[in-house]
């Protein structure tokens, strides 16, 4: 039920149906709560710390869609707390729990520590040795607009993992020792695609990467708050790089040559 005051705004109550509780020992408990035009999920989880229970538990940090950091699921989706407006959702209990790739520390709060562990495996942005005498003296590359925008896209995750969070791979079939998932895709393709780099991580895209097991569905692109072209832009292309140096014939017989197979 909604009201509107003298000055026009519409003020209303949502009920909230939270999870509370850790990985192995937890239940919902629910909340209703008086809106305000314009409220976040965030705002009312923080409403309901302020007004009825200061121990629920909630990562955040910038509430502007910045940082990441209060990912979560709304009604069963991923989504950022911060940028999911109330009056926006279907109307109804508002179901909020925690990512359901992730172990649960507490009510909202997940343990995300394995995707810094897989982000340190990663062989970082490794410099192009410059080839001839004219470039050593410059010391500088020559690189063409188009293959630097190429890149940039992939400098605007904010490593909110809603990605990882929907991917199912890792989300129904806890594929986490064997595959990095879509932000760490994003990562790779980030230094593996840029103009001036010179190291090869196709053989590790392969193997400790996992990417094998994506069968592309997009889901991860769906969700991207940053608006990143996951699939497209990132996961095909590295796809293609790993079909064209390992299992081409004729790559495959230069490896050998190489010694390289």
């Amino acid at each position: 039920m909604t009201n509107t005051d003298t000055e026009g705004s519409t003020q209303g109550q949502a009920t909230l149906n939270i999870y509370r509780g850790t990985e192995t020992d937890g239940s919902f408990e629910t909340f209703t709560i008086d809106t305000e035009p314009g409220m976040v999920v965030l705002d009312a989880i923080h409403k309901i710390q302020a007004e009825q229970d200061d121990s629920l538990a909630v990562r955040w940090n910038c509430k502007a869609g910045k940082c990441g950091s209060c990912s979560a699921e709304i009604n069963g989706h991923p989504r950022l707390l911060c940028m999911s407006r109330i009056d926006e959702l279907d109307e109804g209990v508002i179901h909020v729990t925690p990512m359901k790739a992730f172990p649960t520390v507490k009510d909202l709060v997940t343990d995300v520590s394995k995707n810094y562990e897989v982000n340190e495996s990663i062989t970082p942005f490794t410099g192009r040795e410059l080839q001839t005498p004219e470039e050593k003296e410059k010391n500088e590359y020559r690189l063409s607009q188009e293959d630097m925008d190429r890149v940039q896209e992939f400098r605007d995750c904010i490593e909110c993992f809603l990605c990882q969070d929907v991917c199912h791979v890792l989300r129904s079939h806890d594929k986490h020792e064997v595959f990095h998932g879509p932000r760490y895709f994003v990562r790779y393709a980030g230094v593996e695609m840029h103009p001036a780099d010179d190291a090869d991580r196709v053989d590790d895209i392969w193997e400790e990467g996992g990417i094998g097991y994506c069968n592309i569905t997009k889901c991860c692109t769906e969700v991207c708050p940053a608006g990143i072209n996951i699939t497209d832009n990132a996961i095909i292309p590295l796809k293609e790089r790993v079909i064209s140096q390992r299992f081409d014939p004729i790559a495959m017989l230069w490896r050998k040559i190489k010694g390289d197979a």
